[in-house]
């Protein structure tokens, strides 16, 4: 990438809208309810009983993937800005989003991991978020000898509480009351929501890109770039682990999206927050706020094609190698 062109990646000023960002958490919050309609509260135990594919995903989202993004950054030094490099490594300390429970469904996987690894992780990025930016961002900042300073990031209880509660907790109560007592309903709802659910995230891409269009569209082979080789390292990372370490096929499924799907929503919040990120200071951090804003883009489109490559293929569980 030439200095031109980092340069105007990372002057470019991303407008993410606020009532956007409600709209689409309510939609998830409808969709999260979509999903809890195929669960059995009892289904939970098996999670616990057996957590070593909880450990797992736990270990690959908290652990690998900002290690390994980080090792990304310093090899492609050279062709990244260090503000492209610190928005990957802030993508990878966010923890899983929560549309990655409506994707291991559709994708067959096991869906009460993925919401037990999503509500966990969740609750701990109050103190991995900060932890993993602030090691990773300083060892990258160290390698590639660029001299800045890192903020202090301070993750919005408000945030955290809102994502598990409302946006998850509440939604999957309802959802599973009413598979548990209403069992009718819920198998006559289960189609519809499934297809109101695919339909509503290819609103919510159409959207997201279509406010932000001329602003992707300036750099968007390099973002697009970017972002494609992070996602498919934060996928391969899930998979290749649970194949490693021998975890069922079906949670090997949910592992994987879980590590891909990141909660890139949050990042943005980080971002836009003047208390963390000084816009004296950080004026021209266009690289980190595009490569997270189109994360939140991305990880939808290839989380839903992995899932439905899953879910065509008619692949179920098999004995593990």
């Amino acid at each position: 990438m030439s200095p031109e062109v980092i340069a105007l990646l990372d002057a470019i000023d991303v407008n993410m809208n606020k009532t956007g960002m409600d709209i689409i958490n309510i939609v998830l919050a409808f969709v999260m309810f979509g999903v809890a309609l195929g669960i059995k509260p009892a289904s939970f135990h098996d999670v616990f009983r057996k957590p070593k594919s909880m450990i797992v995903g736990i270990i690959c989202q908290n652990i690998l993937l900002p290690a390994l993004t980080f090792l990304l950054t310093i090899t492609f030094k050279n062709w990244i800005s260090p503000m492209i490099a610190l928005g990957m490594i802030l993508v990878a300390a966010c923890p899983g989003g929560n549309i990655s429970n409506f994707i291991t469904s559709f994708s067959r996987g096991n869906t009460e991991l993925s919401v037990s690894l999503t509500a966990f992780n969740t609750a701990a990025c109050i103190i991995t978020t900060p932890l993993n930016f602030s090691f990773w961002g300083k060892m990258y900042l160290n390698f590639a000898e660029k001299r800045m300073i890192l903020p202090e990031l301070d993750i919005p209880f408000w945030e955290i509480f809102k994502t598990i509660v409302i946006l998850l907790g509440v939604p999957l109560v309802l959802g599973c009351l009413c598979s548990q007592y209403l069992p009718k309903v819920a198998n006559a709802l289960k189609k519809p929501m499934q297809y109101l659910s695919i339909a509503f995230f290819i609103a919510m891409i159409v959207l997201t890109f279509g406010n932000n269009i001329d602003a992707f569209m300036k750099c968007i082979r390099y973002i697009f770039l970017i972002v494609l080789v992070h996602n498919l390292l934060a996928l391969g990372i899930g998979f290749g682990t649970g194949t490693l370490l021998k975890v069922p096929y079906k949670d090997r499924r949910t592992i994987t999206i879980e590590t891909g799907i990141q909660n890139s929503g949050l990042g943005l919040v980080l971002l836009f927050n003047p208390a963390i990120f000084d816009p004296v200071i950080w004026a021209n951090n266009g690289g980190m706020v595009v490569i997270t804003a189109w994360w939140g883009v991305w990880h939808i489109v290839s989380g839903l094609a992995l899932a439905y490559l899953w879910r065509a293929r008619g692949r179920k569980e098999v004995p593990v190698l």
